[in-house]
């Protein structure tokens, strides 16, 4: 499998409709992992990772609210789609209640279900970005990516040491909030000496000079407290 395909669990218990979706949604690019029934579409959920849900509600053996209840304990954050029959409003109200992103009724089309899985997979990835989710930040027109300790900015990247990867996360956490100067020592240099400060002091300086580029990004000092990452929108 490409590793750059969104893997998609799909739980539909009309063999027929599963196929058509699966051929559809793989020739789309998806790689589609196709369930007949929810205790089938938990157990792949359990064995496999996924970047998003289509669960059918009226299934066999477990429906589709029960299965995302359960993929909801194993993963908070996945995005999940139900497919239903059914139109009535306490069924949708109870579908987000238990944590969907989108809900469309049968009839459908192929074009307004994959508009809808892009724009829930577009919203994930944005909030993955901005919320430091898998240690991704979104910084500005910069990605930092703190696992491959990587700045990137129009396709160029900007390769970090583990101290400044370390010390831009920290500020990440704290964007537009004070990173107090003892936190940062004690998390990155394990202690708070007098040389340990100079040198984060040269980090902080380098840090800016990454990040100069973009006029809305800022690193600023606060006096006697400890510094401080800006994000103008």
């Amino acid at each position: 499998m490409d590793k750059n395909q969104t893997r998609l669990l799909l739980a539909e218990d009309d063999r027929n409709l599963g196929n058509i979706l699966k051929n559809y949604l793989d020739a789309k690019g998806f790689a589609t992992t196709l369930c007949i029934n929810g205790q089938e579409a938990t157990d792949s959920f359990s064995k496999k990772e996924f970047d998003i849900c289509i669960l059918d509600i009226m299934m066999p053996v477990k429906d589709g609210f029960a299965a995302a209840i359960e993929i909801r304990s194993l993963n908070k954050k996945v995005p999940i789609l139900f497919l239903t029959a059914k139109s009535l409003q306490e069924d949708k109200l109870k579908g987000f209640e238990i944590g969907a992103d989108d809900y469309i009724t049968k009839p459908f089309s192929m074009e307004e279900l994959l508009m809808r899985m892009q724009a829930i997979l577009r919203r994930t990835d944005e909030n993955l970005k901005s919320s430091g989710s898998d240690n991704m930040y979104k910084i500005g027109n910069y990605y930092f990516d703190f696992n491959r300790q990587t700045l990137i900015k129009d396709k160029k990247e900007q390769k970090l040491t583990s101290k400044e990867a370390g010390l831009l996360k920290l500020l990440c956490v704290h964007a537009n909030n004070v990173l107090d100067r003892h936190t940062a020592l004690k998390t990155i240099w394990n202690a708070d000496s007098y040389f340990n400060a100079r040198s984060m002091d040269v980090y902080i300086v380098k840090l800016r000079k990454y990040l100069k580029d973009d006029p809305r990004v800022e690193l600023l000092n606060v006096h006697g407290i400890g510094f401080k990452l800006v994000m103008n929108t």
